[in-house]
């Protein structure tokens, strides 16, 4: 049971470094990835982010989330203990030629980010005319 740990641990580690000019804490969101029939449901926990603190975008087959969140605290008040970091979000997905890219869509709502990936319809066999001459 400890070798499958250390084995995800290492995976963690070997993730490639990302230069930022933000001086900021930036945490991987926990994702639930769902298959049904015709799309791939991606849920991701990201609570603090709203509809226009996330950017998604889908270059080379990869989907990549990054969500800002700004911290905030009501005026006031006196911080005793903080046991919740604030930071930004970040994570990259591959993407297969499965999915249709110009119907991807998301929506963000109570901290729960819903990325939405069709399935592209199976490629139909097209017959091709054959011409004479060049």
């Amino acid at each position: 049971m400890a070798e499958p740990t250390k084995e995800i641990l290492k995976k963690e580690a070997e993730r490639p470094a990302i230069e930022r000019t933000r001086a900021r804490r930036v945490y991987t969101p926990p994702v639930d990835i769902i298959e049904k029939k015709g799309e791939i449901l991606v849920l991701a926990d990201v609570p603090g982010v709203d509809e226009t603190s996330v950017d998604i975008t889908l270059e080379n087959d990869v989907l990549s989330i990054y969500a800002k969140v700004e911290a905030g605290a009501p005026d006031k008040v006196e911080l005793v203990l903080a046991e919740y970091g604030i930071g930004d979000y970040q994570r990259m997905f591959t993407i297969s030629n499965e999915i249709d890219r110009g119907k991807i869509r998301a929506s963000v709502k109570d901290g729960v980010l819903r990325v939405v990936l069709p399935k592209a319809p199976p490629a139909k066999t097209k017959k091709i005319a054959v011409k004479a001459g060049a």
